[in-house]
């Protein structure tokens, strides 16, 4: 008797679904646009984001799976690809395996078919070859391992952009600032290792905590608004203000993380390698029709947010410290793209 797939897996087919339909045969659309005196901005996809914001909220997904925080890292990677970056270097990829290093790439490419086939079986089993494929990416700090969402980086080069990102639907008062102020000590320990890697911070908050903690929330905008000024934190922060009807709300206990993240195994101190619960099991596509057909509606207040706090600050920003730190002769679709931006 088939077992039901897991909550993260029913997300992660609806998710990929949403992406593919948002770049059909893999083309994306090019987010620079110039204005008549020429300054360069990035106008992000934010009905692609919407629709990703939607699907834990269908599924009813609590923030303990993890769910809800991954419909950012889905949008932030899918977003990478519209710069113009490899597919396959954003990390999460739009395909399983998540993780999937250039290198391996690389070989599955230059294979035959049947060897393609036979190293795809493999990479995609519960039990992957360590190092080869995983569905999250641990990055070495300068004290220790960090658990980043968000990642872009090769063999050749070390890690070239990571982006930690959290969200919080509740329990502002307890767990808010918590979150942040853990992130300014993940900063430093990834800043001080990977000093040339873009470094960003992207937080999800719901727009309930201006009415229920309007102080807390105030004072949360300013810490963001902080880290991103930091010479040794983030090169660039971002807010994401997530608002949706109080029916949509899934109950979460008193100790919720706000992200499903575990800072031990984050930290890679509790031994533990990727779980079953990790491993995608089989959706049907009739199950996907159906999830798209009935996202929950999601809205996002930009006026709450900071000029400086804005996705189309925090990626631009992003993507120009990436190509500023390599040669010229890498990432070259992506400096096309900005080259070739359209007048608004």
């Amino acid at each position: 008797m088939a077992t039901e797939p897991s909550t993260k897996a029913k997300a992660w087919a609806i998710f990929d679904r949403i992406v593919a339909d948002a770049a059909p045969s893999g083309e994306h659309s090019n987010p620079w646009v110039k204005d008549e005196g020429g300054a360069l901005s990035y106008e992000p996809d934010y009905d692609t984001l919407i629709k990703l914001l939607g699907v834990p909220l269908y599924l009813k997904a609590p923030t303990t799976t993890g769910v809800p925080a991954l419909a950012l890292d889905v949008w932030l990677s899918y977003e990478l690809r519209r710069s113009g970056f490899d597919a396959d270097a954003a990390w999460p990829r739009p395909s399983a395996p998540r993780i999937l290093p250039g290198p391996i790439v690389s070989l599955l490419n230059k294979v035959t078919a049947k060897e393609r086939d036979a190293l795809w079986k493999r990479l995609q089993a519960k039990t992957p070859p360590t190092g080869a494929a995983a569905s999250s990416a641990n990055i070495l700090g300068k004290n220790y391992l960090k658990q980043v969402d968000v990642v872009m980086s090769n063999w050749a080069a070390g890690p070239e952009l990571l982006i930690s990102t959290k969200r919080m639907d509740s329990s502002f008062g307890k767990n808010a600032a918590n979150r942040v102020e853990e992130s300014y000590g993940d900063a430093k320990n990834l800043r001080l290792r990977h000093p040339l890697a873009a470094l960003g911070f992207v937080y999800g908050l719901r727009s309930t905590i201006f009415d229920e903690s309007p102080d807390k929330a105030e004072w949360l905008i300013d810490l963001l608004q902080k880290l991103g000024r930091e010479d040794d934190a983030y090169h660039a922060v971002c807010l994401i203000v997530i608002e949706y009807g109080s029916h949509l709300s899934v109950e979460e206990s008193d100790d919720d993380q706000g992200d499903g993240e575990d800072p031990l195994a984050e930290a890679g101190v509790d031994g533990s390698e990727d779980s079953d619960d990790d491993i995608e099991e089989h959706v049907e596509q009739s199950d996907v029709e159906v999830a798209l057909s009935s996202l929950p509606p999601v809205h996002l207040p930009w006026g709450k947010v900071p000029v400086d706090l804005r996705p189309d600050r925090f990626i631009a920003e992003m993507v120009r410290r990436v190509i500023d730190a390599t040669p010229v002769n890498m990432h070259t679709e992506a400096r096309s793209r900005r080259a070739r931006a359209s007048l608004r």
